[in-house]
């Protein structure tokens, strides 16, 4: 397996029905596609430009207040009768340093929102890839039935042979249409998996579910996995959940050295001019601070909170190491099981069953096998490719979903000697 982002080779051919002209993705383009235009990837991106924003709401100064005051009135009724007229213009300048503190606050909630969408987008990656495989195994086992109605064909020509021959009853000939039928009607359920399949894939890549797709790519046996130790070390430094609650700590511990500042007060002023009947026009000037004279409300309050907040996150950071380790762990047996299982259904059993078949196959054919014998046989062939479909599908889904569980591409390996059979 390759990188999530960058995805695994092959093509894809796409195709509108309305549309004569076809697209081809290689898987690389397809994993590139539904980064760009997953809904749920769109979703996260806005989340981030929303976190962004925070940013200057959290260190914006407060906007000035336009205030008017009118003194000495005559009758309350009728303002022109005062005889003193003040404008002043209001404004409050927060305290420098905790403004400096809540915008890293807010730039620690928008590094956490950048993490968020590098883990959702290593999700759809990974979906995508595990998509892109289902619609392989679907079409694989199309082309295993299709060759089990290959085989029942002329198991129904070789018995029809041997019945004008008067070497089988007509009962074998009814056991083969029987045979031919239930291998056409396994073909037909097998078209609403390609379907079902397609749009899977259709709808991570952001595409109408009914668009067309033709894959050329082949399922293959991958090549052997590094070594679980490394794969933890990757996922410590690379899981952005991880990385995620680093920038998320670091943020709640500038939040609470923000809320002790609770004592360092906001200065307000305001700046006046004055219109006196009689006198000259002058200016004045008032200047206020807030005093945190019930301290205790602040300390047990946005104070106790951010400090619970820390201890709260320092102790999800700890369980969520535990769940990615798990996660690794169990993301590594899966991938290196389906390898294992994989490689011995296709070094052993699947030989072993095909040559079975092969010389029972031969042996009705000259009269030897019985109709039975040879059922019997193509049963066992056609699970055991079954099988091998399977497995395919789930070594490289493993694959990916280890990318995932890693949070970044597999490191290489040295490759083995190893072919498609």
């Amino acid at each position: 397996m390759v990188s999530l982002v960058s995805g695994l080779s092959g093509s894809l051919c796409f195709g509108q029905e309305m549309n004569a002209t076809n697209i081809y993705l290689s898987r690389k383009e397809a994993v590139r596609e539904a980064l760009a235009h997953n809904p749920g990837i769109t979703v996260a991106r806005e989340l981030v430009a929303e976190a962004k924003a925070q940013i200057t709401i959290a260190t914006a100064l407060p906007d000035p207040s336009l205030v008017s005051e009118m003194d000495q009135l005559k009758n309350f009724w009728s303002p022109s009768t005062s005889s003193e007229r003040d404008i002043g213009v209001q404004f409050t300048i927060p305290n420098p340093w905790r403004t400096h503190l809540n915008g890293n606050v807010a730039r620690a909630a928008w590094k956490a929102a950048e993490f968020s969408l590098t883990q959702i987008q290593q999700q759809i990656a990974s979906q995508t890839a595990q998509a892109y495989d289902a619609f392989l195994v679907a079409r694989r086992h199309r082309d295993d039935l299709t060759g089990s109605k290959d085989i029942a064909t002329q198991f129904l020509e070789k018995t029809k042979a041997r019945f004008r021959a008067g070497t089988v009853a007509k009962l074998d000939i009814v056991k083969a249409q029987v045979d031919l039928a239930k291998a056409e009607n396994d073909l037909i359920a097998n078209e609403k998996l390609i379907i079902t399949s397609v749009a899977a894939l259709n709808r991570l890549l952001g595409r109408p579910l009914r668009t067309k797709l033709e894959a050329t790519d082949v399922l293959a046996v991958p090549g052997s996995f590094p070594e679980l130790f490394s794969l933890e070390q990757i996922a410590y430094n690379s899981r952005p959940e991880l990385l995620s609650m680093v920038v998320q700590q670091k943020g709640a511990h500038d939040a609470t050295k923000s809320n002790k500042l609770y004592w360092a007060p906001d200065f307000n002023f305001t700046l006046w001019r004055s219109y006196i009947d009689g006198a000259p026009d002058s200016y004045k000037f008032d200047g206020g601070v807030t005093l945190p004279l019930f301290f205790w409300q602040h300390q047990k309050g946005q104070l106790a909170q951010a400090q619970h907040h820390e201890l709260e996150l320092k102790a999800t950071h700890s369980d969520l190491e535990s769940q990615v380790m798990v996660d690794v762990n169990t993301s590594y047996a899966s991938a290196t099981t389906a390898l294992r299982q994989a490689v011995f259904l296709r070094d052993s059993l699947l030989p072993e069953a095909r040559e079975a078949f092969q010389i029972t196959f031969n042996s009705y054919g000259l009269g030897g096998a019985s109709a039975l014998d040879l059922l019997d046989a193509k049963s066992t062939l056609l699970g055991a490719e079954s099988d091998y479909t399977d497995a395919l599908g789930a070594v490289n889904d493993a694959a990916a979903d280890l990318e995932r569980a890693i949070g970044a591409p597999l490191p290489p390996v040295a490759p083995e000697t190893s072919h498609e059979k």
